[in-house]
């Protein structure tokens, strides 16, 4: 209270002396203005009187000079006149006796300069002008006219101001004063008293699970900063609870703070570089302002926590609208925007080079060569020569980074920088360089259609490492590179060896950021009715598929296995919906604007066949999700159905598994899914036997609660105990083991 009232009296005090510097400023205008304008009149009154008194003078003995002056002393309110015929010489005085004593020493001086004096003085209490005129007629030379007028009145208008002044200055302190204790106690120290509640809560352990007080108004920035700390306690609290429980149990269970802790063993201070062709962070112009926004990548998913973990550079396309606007001189920014951990550097492409280098090559020709989808693959001259040259380009980005670096851990993301390796080594043979191809590897026979498929393999191997999700895929590169180049397969130890460099192939099935304290975390879980409300339909029970609009996930045939089981289980109709989310991909393709119209086509004659006003059989919902929206479908879902015709590895299976922190649910999960090794307690099926699919969810909603507890559980703790650190600490302990 004692700083309250000390707050605000030093408020009180400034305004105050604003307030009388003001006011003084004020008056002193305010008399210069009234003492200007008296001397103006008592001026104009002297010219009156002046030309009357020239007419009284001509007269013999001045005849009427009395009276005039008696008249004019009344009509201009004067305190009094005086005429002197010269100097020192009274013709006529109106005016009490002793005001001419202040007149008698300065008529000389007016007469001699020839000019008017005007001055105040004080007289028995009352403040007097008195004006002096110099009278010019003829035989009057040295004569002069004196006024006397009561100036008075301007210290009582002046007194006025003083005290209007005040008035307004203590009810301009006592708002004041009411305002700023009312917002001292209300807007600034009871929200902060709140936060203090809630810091002594967390420190007791009470107020783990409560978020800090929000609604701080101008204390906003404050708020966040709060909200960090709180965010890094509860973290650093379920870290210190998750390390001293794997200790308890002696579990080899991989977290950020280990593989941080690893990466400084195995780095020794060196940069470690991630290159992809899609950013973590886009920025894109969101009308007046500039958004940052995740792009939907199950790579970013994946890469994201290692870099949050260990630091380092990621480099990367630039494809936002407002990228350019965000970066520094050299083409960086630090991520995330809200708790930089990393930097990101982007490389900027032409719209031809994205045109050939990523929707050609990289889409039409090799995506579809290594997916088992049954699209024919495109290969085109002018594609290639631009996937090269962007090739190329990262590679100059890359040197760039590490040219300062002995050895460097370059860390390359997937099918559009087939060539990076060989590049980088190139210029940088001490260089640990490591590429996952996220994407599966064919058979020698398919891969052989590539017709620059020499160069592709040659430009891998230029990698100490070479990672793939499942040994499958491992295999099939062996044979490919065993068939197609004159080089040496070790199959004891599943490396290459090509002159006097060797490469190590591995699978490094990649997963997601999900550790035992993930694993015990309760979320928030919306009802059915909930989800669907806001889309106008209601449902008891809901399956969930998340992907890509793209024809290697199957989202086709899914859609037919859930027409199939309603066909065959009419009970259902109106009770269940399947909701599908698909991210529109690489629209500007034909394969895929042709799958995301099949896609639609499909949902809408199924919903047409099973028409009805608040139910639909599908829900399809074709755009971009957030982590955040999609996150409450997984956690309410009955079901997540993913369905691939062909898929690396498919990280929505596990995020779905992860979500399900009441180890209730069920995962129907494709058998061509790189998934499908490691999460076995799905229900595994084979998307294109439609009945298949169709009894797998008949079976999905009538499993007991005892089996699904069962089998999500058993999920879960295969993800936890391989989760995107594990995967990290294995590729980049292989890459430190490489002589």
């Amino acid at each position: 209270m004692r700083n309250t009232i000390a707050f605000i009296l030093s408020i009180i005090l400034a305004v105050s002396l604003v307030a009388l510097g003001f006011t003084v400023y004020q008056i002193a205008a305010e008399r210069n203005k009234l003492n200007n304008e008296l001397e103006v009149r008592i001026s104009i009154s002297a010219d009156e009187i002046s030309g009357y008194l020239g007419t009284i003078i001509d007269k013999p003995g001045h005849k009427g000079l009395e009276s005039l002056a008696d008249s004019i002393k009344v009509r201009n309110g004067l305190l009094g006149l005086a005429v002197y015929y010269n100097e020192d010489s009274l013709l006529c005085n109106n005016s009490p006796l002793d005001l001419i004593n202040f007149s008698v020493l300065l008529v000389p001086t007016a007469v001699e300069r020839d000019s008017s004096i005007g001055i105040f003085f004080e007289h028995a209490g009352i403040n007097v002008f008195q004006y002096i005129r110099p009278v010019n007629k003829p035989d009057f030379s040295q004569g002069a006219l004196v006024l006397y007028s009561d100036a008075g009145y301007i210290d009582q208008m002046i007194s006025e101001i003083w005290f209007r002044n005040f008035i307004r200055w203590f009810l301009q302190t006592l708002i004041i004063g009411f305002v700023t204790f009312a917002l001292i106690r209300w807007g600034i120290f009871n929200p902060m008293n709140k936060i203090v509640s809630w810091m002594k809560a967390m420190r007791s352990g009470d107020g783990e699970h409560n978020s800090p007080p929000s609604n701080l108004r101008f204390l906003d920035p404050l708020h966040k900063e709060i909200e960090s700390i709180a965010v890094e306690m509860r973290i650093a609290k379920a870290s210190a609870e998750e390390e001293a429980r794997l200790r308890a149990t002696a579990e080899a269970i991989w977290t950020p703070e280990r593989l941080k802790a690893e990466m400084l063993t195995l780095l020794h201070s060196k940069k470690i570089i991630v290159v992809s062709n899609r950013e973590p962070y886009m920025h894109i112009h969101d009308g007046k302002t500039i958004k940052c926004i995740v792009p939907a990548s199950g790579m970013i998913t994946a890469l994201e926590p290692v870099l949050k973990a260990c630091g380092g550079i990621w480099i990367a396309s630039g494809m936002g609208d407002a990228d350019r606007e965000t970066v520094n001189q050299e083409n960086k920014v630090e991520v995330p925007p809200e708790d930089p951990k990393y930097t990101l550097k982007r490389v900027w492409l032409t719209k031809e080079e994205e045109d050939h280098y990523y929707y050609g090559f990289s889409n039409e020709g090799l995506w579809p060569l290594c997916h088992i989808a049954h699209t024919r693959p495109t290969f085109r001259k002018d594609d290639w020569l631009f996937y090269k040259k962007v090739n190329e380009d990262f590679a100059r980005a890359v040197i760039e980074e590490v040219k300062d670096e002995d050895n460097p851990f370059i860390l390359i993301q997937d099918y559009h920088f087939a060539l990076l390796p060989e590049l980088i080594k190139s210029e940088k043979p001490n260089a640990r360089i490591a590429i996952f191809w996220h994407i599966p590897w064919p058979n020698p026979e398919s891969f052989g259609i590539c017709p620059w498929q020499k160069e592709i393999l040659l430009g891998m191997l230029g990698a100490d490492l070479i990672g793939f999700h499942t040994q499958y895929h491992c295999n099939h590169f062996l044979e490919t590179v065993n068939g197609a180049l004159e080089s040496r397969v070790i199959w004891e130890n599943y490396s290459i060896k090509m002159g006097e460099r060797t490469c190590i192939v591995k699978p490094f099935p990649i997963s997601i950021a999900f550790t035992l304290k993930d694993y015990d975390h309760a979320s928030f879980k919306p009802g059915t009715h909930t989800i669907l409300a806001e889309h106008g339909i209601t449902s008891q029970f809901i399956g969930i598929g998340v992907d890509r609009i793209d024809y290697t996930k199957g989202i086709v045939e899914k859609f037919l296995g859930v027409e199939r089981f309603l066909e065959k289980n009419p009970s259902y109709i109106g009770k269940f919906t399947f909701v599908q989310i698909g991210a529109p991909s690489r629209t500007k393709l034909k394969d895929y604007s042709d799958t995301m119209d099949a896609v639609e086509a499909e949902a809408l004659r199924i919903n047409q066949r099973y028409k009805s006003k608040k139910w639909k059989a599908i829900l399809l919902l074709n755009r971009h999700h957030t982590h955040q929206e999609i996150s409450p479908l997984y956690s309410s879902a009955n079901f997540c159905m993913v369905t691939s015709l062909h898929d690396g590895m498919n990280l929505v299976a596990k995020e779905f598994v992860a979500s399900r922190d009441r180890n209730d649910g069920v995962l129907i999960l494709s058998r061509f899914a790189g998934a499908s090794q490691e999460l076995q307690s799905a229900i595994i099926i084979n998307p294109y036997d439609i009945e298949e699919a169709a009894d797998a969810i008949k079976e999905a909603l009538e499993m007991t609660p005892e089996e699904q507890n069962q089998r999500m559980k058993q999920m879960r703790m295969v993800i936890v105990k391989h989760n995107i650190y594990s995967w990290a600490a294995s590729i980049l302990r292989t890459m430190a083991s490489i002589n």
